[in-house]
This record gives structure tokens, sequence and C-alpha cells, in this order.
């Protein structure tokens, strides 16, 4: 198979697809790679290591998309991205359909085969392919909020530790999966006052028994988030339901209710954002006001840790993209239920539920949309 590796045009996206390790294990096992000229070098993967690896260069993303069977990226393709997909070719990376029903459109009209890193699953019922980013966006919110609760960035002038004879911030994260439990970790480990709300007990029990009495666990009501979020310096919106839209727990009421220069981390916003008052920012513009609260919500956080972040998804999505290419998306599909789930577009059919209802669209199994 041919695998084409685009660099990425998003607002400061600085990740690759494809790092020139991953690129040898596919050469290694009788695959061609091609590379956008300049793909990784804002990384320091330059084109000479790509081809050291076994890559072609290409001079731009059209060549790219012209040869390739498969295109493997990072972020959702932007519309002109879209546009190059040619019908039957496999698109392997993340995709956030649910919130974007004009790439969905772009997608479907298409005609390929659109496979998002964020539903695969695991056997572990997890999200194997979410959860380094998911790692990484979860240590950079307290980063980020911590920045942002700097009077010059329109916060309140508090230092997220505190020092000897004056208290620390109080933190409070929503969601107690990967993305809160690094969260809540960087923010143990800078000294704050730490809560983590969760709807499940059984984790609220796994975080209490990881971290002891320096961690406070909630579990998740409406009257114990509007509590929290009044009384929270920081607040970090940590919420997935794989596929779906993110849940607005925290309204423009709670918002209001904040103290002025309190900080929302909405790491969410991918997939809509789990704050009312949530739009999607860039880092070139990352963070707005509205009612005297900082908003911090930035659509693509890992991009600014970008080698790390790269590194860590391609330990991740190596072997399914491996998978793809030795044995074809159909027979890959059919012999792993868990990629499979990532099936999110089909040759102009929706192929995963919650994306269908997320779009008010209709739905296709992924075993029909195969033919299986």
């Amino acid at each position: 198979m041919l695998v084409g590796v685009p660099k990425e045009i998003k607002s400061h996206e600085y990740r690759v697809g494809l790092s020139p390790a991953a690129v040898r294990e596919l050469c290694a096992r009788g695959h061609e790679v091609v590379v956008e000229t300049g793909a990784g070098a804002a990384i320091d993967f330059s084109d000479a290591q790509y081809e050291s690896a076994g890559a072609r260069l290409a001079p731009n993303a059209g060549a790219v998309f012209t040869q390739a069977d498969m295109i493997v990226k990072v972020k959702e393709p932007q519309p002109d991205e879209c546009r190059m997909l040619k019908a039957g070719q496999i698109l392997f990376t993340y995709l956030h359909l649910a919130p974007d029903p004009v790439q969905a459109g772009l997608l479907r009209d298409s005609g390929a085969i659109a496979i998002a890193y964020e539903t695969v699953t695991d056997d572990r019922g997890g999200l194997p392919l979410l959860a380094p980013m998911s790692e990484v966006a979860g240590r950079m919110s307290i980063q980020a909020g911590a920045a942002c609760l700097e009077r010059i960035r329109g916060g309140r002038g508090v230092l997220l530790g505190g020092v000897p004879g004056v208290p620390p911030a109080t933190v409070t994260v929503i969601g107690g999966g990967v993305v809160g439990t690094n969260a809540a970790r960087m923010a143990l480990g800078l000294g704050a006052r730490v809560t983590v709300i969760d709807r499940s007990l059984p984790r609220l029990k796994e975080l209490d028994a990881l971290y002891g009495p320096a961690l406070t666990t909630a579990y998740s009501t409406v009257d114990a988030i509007d509590s929290l979020v009044m009384a929270s310096d920081l607040v970090v919106g940590a919420v997935l339901i794989p596929g779906a839209a993110a849940p607005k727990l925290v309204t423009r009421e709670m918002v209001k209710a904040m103290r002025p220069g309190s900080v929302l981390v909405d790491v969410a916003i991918d997939q809509g954002g789990c704050f009312e008052t949530s739009h999607a920012t860039t880092h070139d513009d990352p963070s707005y006001i509205v009612d005297d609260v900082v908003h911090y919500c930035v659509a693509n956080m890992p991009g600014a840790v970008a080698r790390t972040s790269t590194v860590a998804l391609n330990n991740a999505t190596i072997p399914f993209v491996l998978a793809l290419a030795d044995k074809g998306v159909r027979r890959a599909l059919y012999e792993d239920a868990h990629l499979s789930a990532g099936l999110n577009v089909h040759e102009g059919r929706i192929t995963h539920k919650a994306v269908a209802t997320a779009l008010d669209a209709d739905y296709t199994p992924v075993e029909e949309a195969l033919g299986l």
C-alpha cells in the first residue's frame, strides 16, 4: 500500500501523522510512503530523515493526496484537504465530527473511508488512540490555566501553588478519565487544592486510592458542579462521550456566578465543549473573557508540544496503520472490532452511531457498509 503523509495546515499545528521511525516500520513491511516536503520540519524531523527511513518526498499536499491509497494525518482535514480526498481512499486521523457538520458533509461527498482515532477502542473499554493526546492535553490544561490566572492575562492574579502564608489556588476538574486524571496530577504536583468530579463511583474510588487525602472527589450532580465551580479559581472541563458532542455541564448562569478573574479551560472543545460559554480558539489567540471569567479553549492543545505529542501518538497508532496497510481496509476492519469502531464515514455513509445522532444524520452499521 502507498501511504501518504501531508503537512498539517491547521493554525499552529506542528505535529505530523508519521514520524521517520514509523515510516521505517512501514517500509520494512514492503509498503511505500510519500511525505510532503517539510511535513516534520517544525519538530526537527527533517526531509533527509524521512528519505533515510525509506520515504519519497512530494512537493505539496496535492501530490500526496493524488498518489496515496491511505492518508495518515493528525488533525481533522480542513475543507481544502477534504476536497482532495478520492472515493475509496482511506483517511486515518482525528475527526471529531459530532460538532462539525461541514466536515462531515465534505467527507461524505468525497466517498472516502474515514477512520477516526478518537473512536477506536480497546478490550478494556478505553480509547487507545485518544489516550496519548488526552494525557498531554490534561497536563497542559494546568499549565495553560496557571498562566491564565496571571493578572496580565485577565486572571485573578493567583499563583496555583500559593506560597507560605498564602493559600494555594482551588482547582476543580470535571471528569475523572485520562484528561482529568492527568490534570489532577499536575495540579496536585504544583500544590493546588484539587477536586475531581465524576459520575462513576468506581472511578472516584480508584482516584481516592491513587491519591489519598491529597485529592478530593465528588459525585457529579448539578448541585455539586454549581457549588464547586463557584468556589474555584480554575475549572478544567475534561468530559468525553466517545463520538458524541460533549454535554454542557457548566451553564452561563454558573459562569456569571464565578469570581472575576477565574479561569475555565475546556479540553472537551474538540467535541463542542462542556461549558455553555465555550467556543474554539487557536494558539494564535487562545483565550477570551466572558462575564469577567477567562476562557481557554484551544482545539489542538497538544500541537504546542508537537514533538512529544507526535512520538506519543505514533507509538499508539502505528499498529493500526500497519494493520490497514498489510491487510487492506475491509479485512483489517473485519478482523478487529476495535479498529472498526473507529470507522466514522464509509463511502458517503455515517457508520458511527453517536456521530450520526449528533449530526442528526442517517446511520449505517459498519457491517452493512462493508457488506459483511
